[in-house]
C-alpha cells in the first residue's frame, strides 16, 4: 500500500497502484488518473452503469491512506444535504435559553448562534477540511442525476476549493481534496464543468482484461466455468439489450454459480440465473430459452479454443 501522503511518481506506479488493490484497469485510466493527481485537477470518469467507477474513487482512498467522503447525487439534491444546513434545534434552545436568561442581545446572539459550533458540515464542506493523513477523496457519485442549478454551484468548489456560507464567509481548503466525478450519461453534463476536470470513458473490459477482473475478484471460480462465463457475457453484451450486464453483475454471476457448485455453464442454469446478470424483465424474457442457448454454445466454443488453440 502507498504510504499516507505519497503519490504515485508515474503512470506505471498508477497502474501498480491500482493492481495492488485489486483494480485491474487500462494503461489510459492510469495516464489520467496520473495526471489528475499530478496537476491537481478533478478526474470526471463516464461510462455504462456497472462498469467500475465508483471503484476507482474507493480503491485510491484505500490506496492512499485517505478518507473517502461520497456525495451520492439524485434528483433534487439541494445545498443543505450536499455542503452544509444549520442545526436549528440547537439555535433554537439556545436563543430560549438566553431569552430565558435574560441576556439576549440581537447582534451577539446572532453572531453565537450562526458559528461554527452550530454548523452541520456536509460532504463538500467535509471535504475542505484539513486532515492529518492528507486531503481527502471526494467522491461525487452519479452527477447526472442532479440538476443544472447544482452543476453550477459546483463551479466555485472545483475551481476554488471553497465554499462560500453567507453568514460566515469563505471556506477553503488549504490542501484541495482529490475529486472524482462520475455520471452514467444520462443526460449530459455542461462543458463548464467539464472544463475544470481531465476526462476519461470507462468502457467495459475486453475479454482478456475481464478474465483478470474475475481472477481476482473471484478466484475461487473453476478453470473451465470462468472461461465460458467470460465467453457467455462478451457475447451478450453485443446483443440488443436495454442494460446489458456490466463487470459487477459479471461477477456476482460468477459468485452465484460457484455457490451453485456449477464447473461449467449449463443450459437450465443459464436460464434459472439471468436475473443476477440482467435487470429488466424484457430483457430477460428476450434472452431465455433459445437465444440463451445459441449465445452459449458459441460461448463454450469460443472458450474451448482459448483454452487449447
Amino acid at each position: 500500500m502507498t504510504s499516507l501522503s505519497k503519490l504515485p511518481d508515474s503512470i506505471d506506479a498508477t497502474l501498480a497502484m491500482l493492481e495492488s488493490a485489486g483494480y485491474i484497469g487500462e494503461r489510459s485510466l492510469a495516464t489520467v488518473l496520473f495526471l489528475a493527481l499530478k496537476m491537481g485537477r478533478p478526474l470526471f470518469l463516464e461510462g455504462e452503469a456497472g462498469v467500475g467507477k465508483t471503484e476507482i474513487a474507493k480503491v485510491l482512498a484505500a490506496s492512499l491512506g485517505r478518507k473517502l467522503i461520497r456525495l451520492q447525487c439524485y434528483e433534487g439534491l439541494d445545498i443543505a444535504s450536499a455542503v452544509y444546513e444549520w442545526n436549528y434545534a440547537r439555535q433554537m434552545m439556545a436563543i430560549r435559553l438566553a431569552e430565558a436568561g435574560g441576556t439576549i442581545s440581537g447582534d451577539s446572539l446572532k453572531s453565537d448562534i450562526f458559528s461554527d459550533e452550530y454548523l452541520i458540515r456536509r460532504p463538500l464542506l467535509q471535504a475542505l477540511e484539513p486532515d492529518v493523513n492528507g486531503a481527502p477523496v471526494l467522491l461525487i457519485d452519479e452527477l447526472d442525476r442532479t440538476d443544472e442549478a447544482f452543476e453550477a454551484y459546483l463551479l466555485e468548489v472545483l475551481s476554488d476549493f471553497q465554499i462560500t456560507i453567507p453568514e460566515i464567509g469563505v471556506i477553503k481548503a488549504a490542501t484541495p481534496p482529490i475529486v472524482i466525478l462520475t455520471s452514467n450519461r444520462t443526460r449530459e453534463i455542461h462543458d463548464a464543468l467539464k472544463r475544470r476536470c481531465l476526462y476519461h470513458w470507462v468502457d467495459y473490459p475486453d475479454a482478456a482484461r475481464e478474465r483478470r477482473i474475475l481472477s481476482v475478484r473471484a478466484p475461487h471460480a473453476p478453470a473451465q466455468l470462468s472461461a465460458e462465463l467470460i465467453a457467455f457475457v462478451q457475447r451478450l453484451r453485443k446483443e440488443d439489450l436495454f442494460k446489458v450486464p456490466g463487470v459487477a453483475e459479471m461477477l456476482d454471476w460468477a459468485s452465484a454459480l460457484t455457490e451453485l457448485d456449477a464447473v461449467a455453464l449449463d443450459p437450465a442454469q443459464v436460464n434459472d440465473t439471468l436475473g443476477v446478470l440482467l435487470k429488466y424483465q424484457d430483457d430477460i424474457s428476450k434472452m431465455q430459452g433459445g437465444k440463451a442457448y445459441e449465445i452459449l454454445e458459441a460461448a463454450k466454443t469460443e472458450a474451448k479454443l482459448a483454452r487449447f488453440g
